[in-house]
This record gives C-alpha cells, structure tokens and sequence, in this order.
C-alpha cells in the first residue's frame, strides 16, 4: 500500500534524514527545504537515471549546465517578463493571500468572501548585479532552465555538428516566489527541473510528441510508478499555454490528490523564433515578440540545405515531485503478525540511498569491526553507490532501520564469519527478509549480478 497521507511521508523523512525545513531552528522558511543525508542520495539517484536515460542511452542528445542568474533580456524576449505571473487575492477579513484561481471565491482560512479584485503577481525572484542598484543592473534568478537551453542553441549546434532531430538535456535549480508553498516539496520556491528541449524539423512535432509521452511513462514506471497511479491529461485547446501547440501532463496519484508530475508539450517555433536575430526571415508559425537585440540566428539547415527555425518537443520533469512521488510508491507498512509490523520504503534498487548496510553482530567485537571496515573499503570498489556501515549493536533494530529507508541488502557479519572457512557472511534481502550465507569470495560477484 502506497503512502495515504503526506503526515506520513513528512514523519519518515525528518525522523530518517531525507527532507528537513530550511532554517527550521529559526521557525523554518515557507516553501524551502534541505535535503538530509538520506535525501541527497535518492534525488542524486533519481536524477542519474534521468540523465542516464536522457543522454547516454540516447544518441540524440547533448547535455548543457547553464548558470542560474539570468540576464533581464533573456526572461523579456520569452515573454517571461509579462506573462509569467498567478492571480493574487487577499482576503478582507483575516488578510490572508492566496491564488484566485485555487479558492473559488472563498477565503480558505476564514470561509469569508469579502477578497480583493485578482490581480498578477510576478513570480520572478529579481535580483542585482554588481554594486550599483539600477534597470540596467537586474538580473533574475531563473524560473525555469529551458531558457538557457534555447539561447544556447546554436553554440551547441556548432560545438557538435548536431542534425535534426535532437535534443538538449539540463538538470538544475529554478526559483518561482510561489504565493502559496504547499503540499510538502510539491510546490515550493526554490526547486529542481530535469527539462529537455528536443528539437524537431516543423511537421514532424505531433509524431514526436505522442513517442515522448510513452517513452516518459515507461521511464516513470521504471522507477517504480505504478500504471494505475499514473494518468495522462490531455490540456484542452482553450487552456493551452500562449507558446504551447499541444501539452500533456503526466499525472500522479499523490497523497493529496493526482497532481501534475511532468510536462510534454510542443512548443512550436516559439522559443527560439523569439530569441532569433532577423525573424523576418523566418516563417514562423507561433506569435513571437518582435527582436532587434538578438546576435545570433538560431536555425539549422535541413537535408536541402534550407535554414530552419526547429519546433521544440519539452519533456520537463520536477525532480522534487519525482522524489516525493517514489517516496509516496515505495511507502509501505506491513503487518508481520503477532502484534509485529514494519515500514519498508520499497524502492527500486538503483534509487535506494544505501545499497548495502553491512552490520556487525556485536559493535564491541574488535576482530568482528576489523572484518567489517575491510568488506566496506573492498565493496566501495564495485561502484555500486553507497555502502553504510551501521554499527547500532542491536541487529533486529539496524534491519528495520534500513527497512525504513530502502536499503535493499543487509550484510551481518558474526562469529561465523571470523572463525569458520571459507568465510562468509549473512545477506539479508529487505522485500522477502529472506537470509541466505554467502561465501566472502563470490561476494562482489553476487553484488555484481545484483545491482548491475
């Protein structure tokens, strides 16, 4: 059973060091958090089978790592500047403030209806660059990477020799003054996108489209996702964004409702027509902002030799939601009987933070910790991920620690092991608690097979 509240998913990640609150000595910061030791190590995993399957099982695409503050005429000619804004209301009675178009006239703290007319607020954290406060000093820190993506086109198209269609993929921090943080790290200011850009030749952007959304559900099911917790919105012609020719969401069931997970949506020739010198030249069939500061112009030639301005496919994936989502998957309590039961994070095994725990039957044991911090240092050398060496001295409670936390292997190293031969130990398994005795001679191998 999947997790049914986010009370739950909360609890487990401070009491085991995946998420904590920013600043939370200080009463904590609305909307920001920090990844514990636990944390950093799924999201980092996460994003690795991310890139591994966006550019190195890919031979269409190149990986790019842009800066994060962002020059002003950037985010003005991709009409961030005016566009990229909510509604905003107060409410009259408690002063409360909120998105008008998540309350339904009604002020969720007080009930009251007495709020103010909706009006934009810019979601755009500003910021200045060098000492002298100025118009012509601002910079923002971004609210999304696909930008940089865009203006960086041609360099890599040039870099590279790249034809269409390919892509370019980027992992990194945006920021968003969101209204209303909520929902744990579903929604909040400071946050992580996994975004490519895949560049298509006009015409062929309906087909690649439709191949992005199955092959973005099959990899979410691969990292656990389960079909029927998944849904497909389709984005109604009506309610598309001004850049967008056709979106899909990929939807999951989080524990406070199915949400938006990742964005596929086709966004014509809108960006880079907007950041192209010379767009006269062009024919372009989304509404562009007129450009005379553009240096560069950012088309390819075709297998006529003709300058094309590309369509763009975006796949944009939020690795805080991705990360609360195999949580709420994995999330799983189990009746042992007998009054006995168990939370296991049933992850898979290439996201767990710990792969192997190796714990010694008695911590005080000199010739048992000697075996273990010589097992750890030789099966650091597998490059599997990160090996733990839980030294509790209490082996029921080290196996349900690592239950917790999604470790799938347990290694417990006891008398056995430094007195008998060949040498062994004993693995545990964290679905089935099954134990099995392996030989220390066929452990990397068995590891190995397991995990690779």
């Amino acid at each position: 059973m999947v997790a049914t509240s986010m009370e739950q998913l909360v609890s487990l990640c401070k009491r085991r060091g995946f998420i904590f609150q920013n600043a939370d000595i200080y009463g904590g910061m609305q909307g920001v958090y920090d990844y514990g030791p636990l944390g950093v190590e799924l999201k980092n995993n996460l994003k690795a089978a991310w890139w591994r399957a966006m550019v190195y099982e890919r031979d269409d695409v190149e990986g790019l790592d842009s800066a994060i503050l962002t020059n002003r005429k950037v985010l003005k000619y991709s009409g961030h500047e005016d566009t990229f804004s909510d509604p905003m209301v107060d409410c009259k009675k408690c002063k409360g403030r909120f998105r008008a178009d998540q309350i339904g006239g009604k002020c969720p703290n007080c009930g009251s209806t007495d709020l103010t007319d909706p009006r934009p607020f810019n979601l755009m954290f500003k910021t200045q660059v060098g000492p002298v406060e100025s118009d012509e000093n601002i910079a923002y820190l971004r609210p999304e990477t696909a930008q940089a993506i865009f203006t960086q086109f041609k360099n890599v198209v040039d870099s590279t020799s790249r034809k269409l269609p390919f892509g370019i993929a980027q992992i990194g921090k945006s920021f968003r003054n969101e209204i209303t943080p909520r929902n744990f790290i579903f929604r909040v200011r400071e946050f992580e996108q996994a975004e490519l850009e895949f560049f298509v030749m006009p015409g062929t952007d309906i087909d690649w489209h439709e191949k992005w959304k199955n092959a973005r559900v099959q990899w979410w099911q691969d990292q656990g996702l389960k079909l029927e917790h998944i849904n497909i919105y389709k984005t109604p012609d009506e309610d598309l964004a001004h850049y967008a020719k056709a979106c899909y969401d990929i939807e999951y069931q989080f524990p406070h409702g199915m949400e938006e997970l990742e964005g596929i949506a086709n966004r014509r020739d809108y960006d880079l027509g907007n950041h192209t010198k010379n767009q006269e030249e062009f024919t372009l069939e989304a509404h562009c902002h007129e450009n005379k500061e553009s240096t560069t112009k950012l088309c390819i030639q075709d297998d006529n030799g003709k300058w094309v301005i590309p369509f763009v496919v975006e796949p944009s994936m939020g690795v805080d939601r991705g990360v609360l989502a195999v949580l709420t998957e994995a999330y799983t309590e189990e009746d042992l009987g007998e009054g006995n039961s168990r939370v296991v994070l049933k992850l898979k095994k290439h996201l767990a933070p710990i792969k192997v725990a190796i714990i010694p039957l008695k911590k005080n044991n000199e010739q048992i910790m000697t075996k273990c911090h010589e097992l750890k240092a030789q099966l650091m050398k597998l490059g599997i991920g990160r090996v733990a060496l839980e030294n509790t001295g209490n082996i029921g409670k080290a196996y349900r620690r690592h239950d917790e936390v999604g470790t799938p292997l347990c290694l417990t190293v006891d008398f056995e092991t430094i007195e008998q031969q060949p040498e062994s130990v004993t693995i545990r398994d964290r679905d089935t608690m099954e134990q099995i005795r392996v030989n220390t001679a066929d452990l990397a191998e068995y590891l190995r097979n397991y995990f690779l």
